[in-house]
Parts: structure tokens; sequence; C-alpha cells
């Protein structure tokens, strides 16, 4: 009996011990896999309320970091987002992924001029001139038909390595999409949205980064299948738009934007009705008489050339004097200059219907691009006054807008040899990724006077063998490169992009 009692006893005695020691280790499993002296991820949440497409939308706001993390756990690297999640938790609702381009460039400029549930008002076509710059409700977000991430690369925004990690092991085309991979899977994982609808989507060299970053979701045997993509002012072929002596391509793919800019500023020579009429008879020239007189080089005849320079001057806007001292081969640059130089303005390169004073009217080519100093001012100041004092984001680190990165590595997974270093193209990514997942659509959309990412370079990059023009929507604005910034073209954009997500 007195045994039977000692043991219970000790039983008891060191029950509690064993509880401590299991709740012990569960709390040592449970800790996060911080390394000494790295702190924990820095998080805020805060909930809202807002009217999107129409639809009241009760939402909450994550913004911070997610770290990723070596095989060991060890963090490696800090990734700012900023998640908007409709209440409710339906996991069947569709998530979309954003970001800019650069590459260098956070997301500020899709998040706060185009899709987020704040947005800056700026002049269109004009300076943005000095502070307060107004921050409104956007009534165009697609808060209605998704939930939205906007992810800022390493280097850009908030984003950074951590401890001796070297930043510039991001900064690379297959580098930076197997980091943003790595991030969505750890957001899939932590939000329990595997099952979900989920779309990519990025501006400029951000649409490099969709193509790059499918190929490392769905070309894998653990892969993530996609939806749609996204692509706003596409780059996918830089061999095709390289501006080197000798290859001829950017000189055929540049005329279209040519055209329609000399349109817009009343240069061009009999202009038709429209500016996609304005497109389309550029289109037919460069592919046509143009492109064979570039081919025929300094075998080309008196007739010929006078006939191509005719038209050419026509087209662009520009004497058949300057046309023929440049051999019939106009770079954007001296374009800026030229087009407008009896005015004493050059254009913009980002969105050539802003024009700029330059320092003089002799110059070969512009100071700057009045289309991006005309609005970063704005955005920077949206960007950080949003995110510090609405979303309570509290850190001591600059919100890097723009060029935070350097030495980026151009060469593609997979692509190996001469010629591969050579010729850099991520489309032939897209057409696999479209042949292999026949759920997959595309949605590119491009503004007329955008000369970053020339509206017929996405077009001839994806009319290449391989791809199936079915499952590629083309939509054009009548602004440049961020045609978000036209308030029209804003809501047309978002209509087509709302339409693009609700075709499922």
């Amino acid at each position: 009996m007195r045994l039977t009692i000692s043991l219970a006893a000790l039983a008891l005695a060191i029950m509690p011990m064993a509880v401590q020691a299991q709740d012990g280790d569960k709390k040592k499993n449970e800790a996060p896999a911080v390394e000494a002296g790295v702190p924990a991820p820095n998080v805020s949440v805060t909930h809202h309320k807002g009217v999107f497409g129409g639809k009241a939308i009760s939402y909450t706001a994550t913004t911070g970091e997610t770290y990723l993390k070596d095989k060991d756990g060890k963090p490696l690297a800090a990734i700012y987002a900023t998640s908007y999640v409709k209440d409710g938790g339906d996991r069947n609702r569709p998530i979309t992924f954003l970001y800019n381009g650069g590459p260098g460039s956070g997301s500020l400029w899709l998040h706060m001029g185009a899709f987020g549930p704040k947005r800056v008002v700026l002049p269109d076509a004009q300076d943005d001139g000095a502070p307060p710059y107004p921050l409104v409700d956007n009534a165009e977000s697609l808060l209605d038909v998704t939930d939205l991430v906007f992810i800022d690369p390493v280097g850009t925004g908030f984003s950074h390595a951590i401890g001796k990690k070297d930043p510039k092991d991001y900064w690379g085309v297959s580098a930076d999409a197997k980091s943003i991979a790595e991030f969505i899977r750890l957001w899939l994982n932590d939000n329990g949205r595997w099952s979900s609808p989920k779309y990519i989507g990025g501006e400029s060299y951000g649409t490099t980064r969709s193509v790059a970053l499918i190929n490392e979701l769905e070309g894998t045997y653990n892969d993530i299948a996609v939806n749609g993509i996204i692509l706003i002012s596409t780059i996918l072929d830089f061999g095709a738009s390289a501006e080197v002596q000798g290859n001829e391509m950017p000189y055929i793919l540049n005329l279209p934007s040519m055209a329609t800019t000399a349109w817009y500023h009343k240069r061009m020579g009999n202009p038709p009705a429209t500016v996609a009429e304005a497109a389309q008879q550029a289109r037919a020239f460069a592919t046509g008489p143009y492109a064979a007189a570039l081919l025929k080089g300094n075998q080309l005849s008196p007739q010929e050339r006078a006939s191509v320079r005719t038209e050419l001057a026509r087209l662009t806007g520009l004497s058949e004097t300057f046309v023929d001292h440049a051999d019939l081969r106009v770079t954007p640059g001296r374009f800026y200059k030229e087009l407008l130089r009896d005015q004493g303005l050059s254009i913009g390169r980002l969105d050539t219907r802003y024009t700029g004073k330059d320092y003089d009217a002799a110059g070969e080519e512009p100071d700057n691009d009045p289309s991006f100093y005309a609005i970063d001012g704005a955005y920077t100041a949206a960007m950080n006054s949003y995110a510090r004092d609405e979303l309570k984001y509290k850190t001591d680190r600059s919100y890097v807008t723009i060029g935070g990165v350097s030495g980026w590595d151009w060469k593609l997974q997979g692509q190996r040899g001469r010629d591969g270093e050579v010729y850099a193209s991520v489309a032939p990514y897209l057409s696999k990724a479209l042949r292999e997942n026949s759920g997959l659509k595309v949605f590119v959309g491009q503004g007329w006077y955008d000369f970053a990412t020339p509206f017929f370079g996405a077009e001839y990059a994806m009319s290449r063998t391989g791809f199936d023009p079915a499952r590629i929507q083309y939509h054009y604005y009548d602004a440049g490169h961020m045609m978000y910034v036209r308030p029209d073209d804003l809501r047309k954009l978002s209509a087509d992009i709302r339409a693009f997500i609700s075709q499922r």
C-alpha cells in the first residue's frame, strides 16, 4: 500500500517536470528560426474598408518582411511586401502578386498609382511640382475581384539582404525570379492559399520578371500552376531591342512608336484620324519596305533609298535631311531631341507626351527624361507617407524607389554557349508555359507613347513560333509606360484587368 502511494507520489512529482520539458521543446520548435542577432521579421497588420469596382470591401492589410532562408533556417534576405486580403477567409478567391521593374525598382508605381486601395493624384503629362501630393481612395483598385500582394525584390523598397549575405546574389534574371518564387511559396504556406486562382503581374522589367518567374513556378516538379500573367509595358526580347551597331531590329521595332508620337505632337505628314491608324501605317511600312531597305544596307539603290526616306520622314515627323544624315536609322535618343527642337523642347522616354526644356537646344540627346522627373517625387512621398502612417510600418530604413541594384546578371537559366550569352530573350519561357498549362492566359497592356518598352516590340516577341495567339489579349492606352497616370486610362486599365481576372 505504502509502495503504491509512494510510486503515485513520485509519478505526480515527475509529471510537471515532464510537461515542462515537453512545453519547452514545443516552444523551442515553434520559435522562429532567426539567427542570433537578427530580429524577427518586422510586420504591421491593420484593418480597413473601401469601395472598389463599385463594391464595398472590408480587408486586412499586412505590410512587412518575409525572411528568405537557407536550408538550415538561417535568414538570408528580407522581402518587404504589402498584402491586401478581403475579410471572410474565402480561400477560393483569386490572389494577384504584383511588382514593378527596373531592374531595381520598388513596387510603388503599381501600388500607389494603379491598383492599391490608395493612389496619389498627379497632373497628367505635366510636372508634379512640389508637395503636398493628394492621396485619395482608389476606386479602381482590383480588390473587388482579387486579393493583392505588392512585392519589393531585394535591394528595392524596404527589402534587403541580412547579415553577411551579398545582395548581389539576388541581382540577376534567374536569381531574382527564384527569390520571388520562394516568397510566393512562403506566402501561400502562411496564408493557406494553395488552392486559390493565382495571377502574377509586373510592369516594364517586371514583365521580364513575370516570364522568368513562370519558368520558376511551373518549370519544376514542385510546381505552382498559374491562371494568368499580367504584362504591363512589356519587354521580353532584349536581343531584338539591343541598340548596337549592326542590329537593324531596333529601328524596325521603334518606328511605330515614333509614328504615334509624331501623330500626337501633330508632326506626322498627312496624318490619319486616329493613333491606332497611325500605328498600323507604321507597322506595315516597318515590316515591309523599311525592313527590306535596312537589310540591303549599302546595296540599297538610290531610288529605293529616296522612297524609303520620304515615307520615313512623313511617319516620324522629322526632316528628310535629318533622316538622310542618320542613314535611315534614327535612334530613340536623337528622336527625343529632334522632333520638337524648333520649339526648344525635348520629349519623354517613358511617355512621349511629356516635354521638357534642356540646358540648350543644340544637344544630340535630352539632358534627362521629363516623363520620369515629372512623377518620381510624388510617388516616393506617397509610398513613404502611406506605409509609415496609415499602414503603421515602423522602420529606420529608407524606401528605395529605384536604382538600388547594380551589376545585373542577364544570363538566363538553361541557355548555354555563345548564342545564349549574346541573345537574351525570356519569351521562350512564356511560349513553353502556354504549351504546358492549358489554363494559362496572358494580358498585355501597352501605351501608344511608351519608348522604354515599345508596343511593337511586345507584339514581335509574342508573335514568334510556339505562341498561341488565341490566349494572348492585347490592350492599348492613350498614354505611355505608366498609362495609369492618365485618369481615363487608369479606369480602362483597371476595367480590362478586372475582366481578365473574372473570365475564368
